[in-house]
């Protein structure tokens, strides 16, 4: 201690409060091997003493030993005496050296502006500083950045040597749980059948299903959990078989070493994404391409390196957000085409957008414009309809392979039975051995030896308890999901995997089913629904690189955009030229194949609107010609009625509005016919005579 120090520094203001003493290591490592380091912090209190406070006004403070000063997150020593420094609770806090109360300059920078604003101060094992003072505060900014560069030097060098030690793939990474390392070093997979076995379904599960999800909910359905190696303790660690997961499931999936490489480097940390008492927490993962070290063919692999760069770009096409190259996994909804459509306009991959109750109703947008440019839409397909004409061209496209198909399918159906049958008898296998092993160890015990005996005995029986119960799910998997193929079975699944239609319509094959079998088929479709009027055009793309064009007809809102209406309109004429109805106009144009604007069948109250949108009449007239008087049947036309009566055409009208003749019409628009017998004549002509003499009366009256 400098002699000036005390009388120029300390004063009775600083020695009425408590002095703190500071204690920290870096890691419990640390804390054991550098004892002496440890001992050295705490005869700090000596300094403290000598700096005139008593000793019990001398606080310690060694609840961070054992923790980095990286951060004062999980140092609760370090925040609360940062809270009484706060508080004006503290005269001075010793520590050996800036390094123990810090290591980066934003803990070390707030603890010194405290120091200043309320007047305490800090001492090291050499000097006294008062951070009100200019050059005491300069020496104490140039410490924590000495400090802080320490550490990072120290980071660059241990980092430097680890990654070309790892260059080497000398450097030892902690392995995943179906690979073993012996103790000369050799990587080997794990002994355990069980557990390669296990391992391999999972991959083989993943590429029939095509996602991470069907995969956890096959290993849900059969009851089989998936082995992890907490690495927990010094080694080696045990392997544990716990419950299918989804984070379980994506880690065996995502993991290299399963397929032989040494991969150093695949996760930082991105301290943007940090949070607040999560240490380790803001952890991301690298790009495969961005992986610092590589090195293939390291490992005994599960897989080929060409099919886990698959199985990553699976995963990553699964998560589809409508984005250029991923078509999303195939899920429950009725749009068959979810995430193969293609804009033809610009390009992009159309959304799905489900309309009418419970979504019966999918249709196929395009919003790229409308989200990126703020402009209408490029089309909206609706889907039914396009859904149906892909289906043809599918079925179609397999009518040449459906034995092909049919021996596949019977060929997989034995496979997947087997391999669930052998997964079973290996899990029976392992728990029979740890039964057993169990019931040697109880026997092997002295007799007199009770205390132990009873525990061997406690085992021994949870170990047959477990078996039992694992027998008995066994059974109950056995009886819902084992089934024994005979000859009638294989001739039936022949005969069904035959008629790929019915298996396509079938009520037990999912959306989700039929959409993972077009993509095996189909690349992608585009469509174009404004290049004619009333039509879709599209284009199929198959898996071989060959495309097929077609158009399909959609429903419009009016005959305007209808496809076929020249030829409609055309028709409509012809057919009423020849004296039809609108009635057999309507059954013609049925039985010729035409469909109304919605795409329904004909009527002949819609022939008729037709008729007079489009001007044409119901009979072809000849020249001027008014109607004869009377019809060929006999009938009375309005202009015949008008001259047997005696009154003007208008007045008959009037006598047909009113029902008081018996008239009736063909078809609207066409001519009346009229029923008059001689009685009915008579009395129509009475009828009038009657209501002319009233009428004269009336005037005369005036």
């Amino acid at each position: 201690m400098n002699s000036f120090d005390a009388p120029s520094k300390v004063t009775t203001t600083h020695q009425a409060k408590p002095a703190y003493v500071y204690i920290r290591q870096s890691s419990p490592g640390q804390v054991t091997r550098h004892a002496e380091s440890t001992e050295l912090q705490y005869r700090l209190v000596e300094r403290a003493v000598a700096l005139g406070w008593p000793r019990d006004r001398i606080q310690v403070v060694d609840e961070d030993l054992g923790k980095s000063g990286t951060s004062a997150e999980q140092r609760s020593g370090f925040q609360h005496l940062i809270a009484e420094i706060g508080l004006g609770q503290v005269g001075l806090v010793l520590s050996l050296d800036a390094s123990r109360l810090a290591r980066n300059n934003s803990d070390w920078c707030r603890l010194v502006e405290l120091c200043s604003l309320f007047g305490t101060l800090l001492a090291d094992g050499e000097q006294l500083y008062d951070p009100r003072q200019y050059h005491d505060r300069l020496l104490l900014g140039l410490s924590g950045i000495m400090s802080e560069a320490e550490l990072h030097q120290l980071k660059i060098r241990l980092q430097a040597g680890e990654y070309q030690k790892a260059e080497r793939g000398e450097l030892h990474l902690s392995l995943p749980v179906g690979l073993e390392r012996l103790r000369e070093g050799t990587i080997v997979l794990n002994p355990d059948e069980e557990v390669q076995a296990r391992l391999r379904l999972v991959f083989q599960k993943f590429e029939e299903l095509g996602s991470a999800r069907a995969v956890l909910r096959d290993l849900h359905r059969t009851n089989l959990p998936l082995p992890t190696r907490p690495l927990r303790g010094p080694a080696p660690h045990e392997i544990l078989w716990q419950p299918a997961s989804a984070s379980r499931v994506l880690a065996i999936l995502h993991n290299p070493a399963y397929a032989g490489a040494y991969v150093y480097g695949q996760t930082t940390r991105d301290p943007t994404r940090r949070q607040p008492g999560h240490p380790q927490s803001g952890l991301v993962r690298r790009p495969l391409a961005h992986w610092p070290v590589c090195l293939p063919d390291v490992y005994p692999a599960y897989i080929s390196w060409e099919r886990f760069l698959a199985t990553q770009q699976q995963l990553q096409d699964n998560q589809n957000r409508y984005q250029a190259d991923r078509h999303g996994v195939p899920r429950q909804g009725q749009a068959l085409l979810q995430g193969l459509i293609r804009c033809g306009r610009c390009g992009a991959l159309m959304q799905v957008r489900y309309s009418g109750p419970d979504g019966q109703y999918p249709v196929y947008r395009c919003a790229v414009a409308r989200h990126e440019y703020n402009r209408p839409r490029c089309q909206e397909v609706r889907a039914l309809a396009l859904d149906a004409e892909i289906e043809r061209h599918l079925l179609k496209a397999l009518e040449p392979d459906q034995l092909a198909l049919a021996l596949a399918t019977l060929e997989q159906f034995e496979q997947e039975n087997a391999a669930l049958q052998h997964q079973w008898q290996l899990r029976l296998e392992h728990a029979r051995y740890d039964s057993e092993r169990a019931w040697r160890q109880y026997n092997g015990v002295e007799p007199e030896h009770r205390l132990v005996a009873r525990t061997l005995e406690r085992q021994w029986e949870d170990k047959l308890r477990v078996l039992e119960e694992l027998e008995h799910a066994h059974q109950r998997w056995a009886s819902q999901h084992a089934i024994n193929v005979t000859e009638a079975d294989r001739q039936a699944i022949l005969a069904l995997a035959e008629d790929v239609p019915h298996l396509w319509h079938a009520p037990t094959t999912t959306p989700a089913d039929r959409k993972r079998l077009l993509r095996l088929v189909v690349q992608s479709v585009v469509v174009d629904a404004k290049a004619e009027p009333g039509c879709i055009r599209y284009r199929i793309v198959w898996q071989t690189g060959a495309a097929s064009n077609d158009v399909v007809r959609r429903n419009v809102q009016s005959y305007r955009e209808y496809p076929r209406r020249e030829e409609l309109q055309s028709r409509v004429q012809m057919l009423s030229a020849v004296q039809k109805t609108d009635a057999d106009i309507a059954v013609a144009l049925n039985a010729e194949g035409f469909q109304t604007a919605r795409g329904r069948l004909f009527s002949g109250k819609l022939v008729w609107l037709l008729r007079r949108q489009w001007q044409i009449p119901a009979i072809e007239e000849n020249g001027n010609e008014p109607n004869p008087p009377r019809w060929t049947d006999g009938t009375y036309s309005v202009e015949g009625v008008a001259e047997a009566v005696g009154v003007t055409v208008g007045t008959v009208y009037h006598w047909v509005r009113r029902g008081q003749v018996d008239g009736h019409q063909m078809a609207r628009g066409m001519p009346w016919k009229i029923l008059l017998t001689p009685n009915k004549i008579d009395e129509l002509k009475c009828y009038v005579q009657r209501v002319r003499r009233t009428n004269r009366s009336q005037k005369e009256a005036v």
